[in-house]
């Protein structure tokens, strides 16, 4: 027979009443527990009453659980919310790691009010054992259904930064990144940049250690110690993202040198067979322009000299001879070469950082052959940039403010840029001996401020001087700009600057790209 609102009322009164015999009315509980039976007004009043007296009586913890979890399953919303309300009342001792399992599970809520009362009870709980709720959140992540998995994550990445220092202490920072690194051993794309981006809010790996411990666990996830197939889209896509995660972690003291290395002996040789993972993306110039973000932090290099003539012959395939002049004198008729100004700054650029490792690699007795070639090309490389340089200067002049603002004029602004980080540069390899003491920041990167030249970073880590402080942020927001075409004639080319916005998981998802993961079991598992 269902139990009355009367009756659940009269269990209610004699338990309230009890006080320190309360232990002796085990059936006024049982009596409520079994309202979850009843109408919605019995299981409204159920799921209040149910936690109020729980701690009472431990030999029924798991018939009360129990109990709350069907409110927290039932058809009626007002009686699902108000069970869920009062779930945290039950994470005590061994039962929290439980509910936070539970709450976990419930983040999969399509209603919108009942997905806030999951966050809330789930933050609340966290307060109470921030390791024991990590426990349930991650034992869903790496078991849990695909929707449970992607919302765990997404609220460890936007909730963990609002919790205070005595909650996020070293244990519990320490068990985050014990806990990340086994989700990561199968993830997607997207899941990799929220959970790098978890990680690298950690106190703990602020130091120099903890960001080496980062770029390793992205060298790891990025497959380096394996040959790159160009005409895998899937690694093409895992290469990139996972160096977009690397850059802003390496420093003087953090070096890119596996990195630097991989690209070098792997990627830049098959440039230009690269399969790109986005349509329009132009994956050749994102490629290098990665390449040439990390270059002022490579340490050490064990093949430098092989790896800077692979940098050095890539460089060359984009800085042409001058065609040949006729025998009168005049143009042989062979059509001028097109000057690919955006390849060539972040080469140029990549080989002045690595050269100065090595400043004989042009000027040994063996090279001066190629350094004769090799000044030949900058010469008539310089020639073509000046007549771009004074065009852009004169279509940019007397302009500021809105004026500036509008697109065709902030695409001359960032060719402009390009423009002169390559003049500066060519000036600096056509001293003898070449010099490779020139800085300049690359066109895409934030200007330097003034005020902020010279301090260090916030991890106690000094930036190389031919490079802007990092943004601390592990996905630097980039506008997505358009190619410049300059002017057709003599030295037509080409000024691009195409940014590639993260386009969320490798292909498709979990099960494609990254690796699949296995079966997991599906419905209610509490």
């Amino acid at each position: 027979m269902a139990v009355t609102v009367e009756e659940l009322y009269r269990n209610y009164g004699v338990l309230a009443d009890a006080k320190d015999d309360i232990s002796q009315h085990k059936d006024a509980y049982q009596g409520i527990l079994d309202g979850v039976k009843g109408g919605p007004k019995e299981k409204r009043l159920a799921a209040q009453f149910i936690p109020k007296f729980f701690k009472s009586f431990p030999e029924l913890a798991d018939a009360a659980i129990n109990a709350q979890l069907d409110l927290c399953e039932d058809e009626d919303v007002s009686i699902r919310r108000q069970a869920i309300k009062e779930l945290p009342q039950f994470a005590a001792g061994e039962n929290l790691p439980r509910i936070a399992d539970i709450l976990t599970q419930l983040l999969q809520s399509d209603d919108s009010a009942e997905f806030n009362l999951v966050n809330i009870a789930l933050l609340s709980i966290f307060k109470m054992d921030a390791k024991g709720t990590l426990g349930g959140l991650f034992t869903q992540i790496l078991q849990g259904e695909d929707i449970v998995r992607e919302r765990a994550v997404k609220f460890l990445s936007s909730k963990m930064k609002t919790l205070p220092d005595e909650v996020m202490t070293k244990e519990v920072e320490d068990y985050i990144f014990t806990e990340s690194k086994k989700v990561l051993e199968d993830v997607t794309g997207e899941e990799f940049v929220v959970l790098m981006k978890i990680l690298s809010g950690l106190k703990n790996l602020q130091t120099v250690s903890g960001r080496q411990q980062l770029v390793q666990l992205v060298a790891e996830q990025a497959y380096l110690e394996q040959h790159l197939n160009p005409a895998d889209a899937d690694s093409v896509d895992r290469l990139l993202q996972c160096t977009r995660q690397a850059v802003p972690l390496f420093s003087k003291n953090v070096h890119s040198t596996q990195f630097v290395t991989y690209f070098c002996e792997h990627v830049l040789p098959n440039l230009s067979t690269l399969t790109s993972p986005v349509a329009e993306l132009d994956i050749q110039l994102e490629v290098l322009k990665l390449l040439a973000e990390m270059s002022p932090f490579c340490g050490d290099m064990e093949k430098l000299e092989v790896n800077l003539t692979k940098l050095f012959d890539k460089l060359l395939e984009y800085m042409p001879l001058p065609p040949e002049e006729a025998e009168n004198g005049e143009n042989s008729g062979i059509e001028e070469p097109k000057l690919q100004f955006s390849y060539v700054e972040c080469l140029l650029f990549g080989f002045h950082q690595l050269g100065k490792k090595l400043p004989d690699f042009l000027t040994d007795k063996l090279n001066a052959e190629r350094l004769k070639d090799f000044k030949i090309r900058l010469q008539y490389f310089a020639r073509g940039l000046q007549v771009y340089i004074r065009q852009l200067r004169a279509a940019l002049q007397g302009k500021t403010g809105g004026a500036l603002k509008t697109d065709e004029n902030k695409i001359k602004v960032v060719a402009l840029k390009i423009t002169n980080n390559i003049n500066v540069l060519i000036k600096d390899l056509f001293h003898n001996p070449p010099s490779y003491k020139s800085t300049v920041t690359l066109s895409w990167k934030p200007v330097q401020k003034t005020e902020a030249a010279g301090q260090k970073r916030s991890t106690s880590e000094d930036t190389t001087s031919s490079s802007p402080p990092k943004k601390p942020s592990l996905l630097p927001k980039r506008d997505a700009r358009q190619i410049y075409n300059p002017p057709s004639g003599k030295y037509s080319g080409n000024i691009g600057d195409f940014s590639y916005e993260q386009r969320g998981g490798f292909r498709g998802g979990r099960g494609r790209g990254w690796g699949g993961r296995g079966n997991r079991s599906r419905g209610r598992i509490y």
